[in-house]
């Protein structure tokens, strides 16, 4: 294959003859593919191929390992077919994938990979790399580890002990050097209605309407300036930012690009990511294709959502309580 630097196509296995968890290197930066081996070998990891972006378009780019990394801070029409077709493949072999772009290319990449639930990284630095392959290692789940050798079963406390050490190097380099972490998240209580008296069951199925656009875009600007008179990072909370934001949309009848959402949840893109693929899978937002362009797709609130989002405000209203 051309230009591609393959080691060790085949399988490789532990002392036991157990199969090791396998990683192929995609990116067309040389500095990049060689810093990422250098990490994942530390780590553990066995590195079965590293390559371009032209190498991974390639059909005989055979096997793709147990975790593919790809980095592609530009995409055209032939770069958005190459991953559309690795996200398919991804899917039917369970390989995982971590995929990094850039901010501008992000719509386009978020919309050609839906089948295998890939993370999403924008313009990371090295530490956000390493934590995103100890992610993918801790959901293979306890059933896969207890297959690995004990090489494999060590390697996620050497990616911790990595990760350290990336972040003590390049922390003079400046601020938010950090991967900024999201834990499980909050916890919304949106199963519940409104109690009405006996006798008001006519009412009691009519659900309150959703805020003015206009109030939810004020109730964001007054948060937003928080952030003039203390540090940022205090008031975060990109999950609620992201409700709001997506509660305007709906009334103003605008559809919301990942990006934009990235942007409204004032967090770093690679962050809100996470935010949002734990929103989309808890069933707080759906991911929304444009039927008009299989480049593009767009965050929505759900139905349920939707509803909880007007009682909410509803019960504001009643109170005469303050939005925050």
């Amino acid at each position: 294959m051309r230009g591609t630097d393959v080691s060790h196509r085949d399988f490789a296995y532990g002392e036991a003859g157990q199969a090791r968890t396998r990683l192929s290197i995609y990116a067309d930066r040389p500095n990049l593919r060689a810093g990422v081996r250098e990490d994942a070998v530390a780590a553990g990891l066995e590195v079965t191929a590293t390559g371009s972006l032209e190498d991974l378009a390639f059909e005989d780019v055979r096997p793709l390992g147990d975790i593919v990394l790809v980095d592609c801070p530009q995409v055209d029409a032939r770069g958005t077919a190459m991953l559309a077709r690795l996200d398919q493949t991804a899917r039917r072999s369970g390989t995982r994938l971590i995929v990094s772009t850039s901010v501008e290319a992000l719509d386009c990449v978020f919309s050609c990979m839906d089948q295998s639930d890939p993370i999403l990284l924008v313009d990371p630095d090295r530490a956000e790399r390493v934590l995103a392959l100890g992610r993918v290692m801790a959901s293979f789940g306890q059933t896969r580890l207890r297959e690995l050798s004990e090489d494999d079963r060590l390697m996620l406390l050497r990616l911790t002990e990595q990760v350290g050490q990336i972040a003590g190097q390049i922390q003079r380099l400046g601020p938010g050097s950090g991967a900024g972490a999201v834990g499980n998240g909050p916890v919304f209580d949106f199963g519940q209605r409104v109690e009405t008296k006996p006798g008001a069951a006519a009412k009691a199925d009519t659900l309150p309407e959703l805020p003015p656009a206009a109030l939810v875009r004020r109730i964001l600007r007054q948060r937003q300036q928080r952030g003039r008179f203390f540090e940022g990072d205090l008031f975060a909370d990109p999950a609620w930012d992201m409700l709001l934001d997506l509660t305007a949309s709906q009334g103003e009848g605008k559809r919301v690009s990942v990006t934009s959402l990235c942007i409204a949840s004032g967090v770093p893109p690679t962050t809100a990511l996470r935010w949002i693929g734990q929103m989309v899978e808890a069933g707080l937002f759906v991911r929304v294709c444009d039927d008009s362009d299989r480049r593009r797709a767009f965050i929505a609130l759900s139905q349920s959502t939707q509803d909880a989002m007007a009682r909410y405000f509803a019960q504001l209203e009643l109170t005469g309580a303050m939005p925050l």
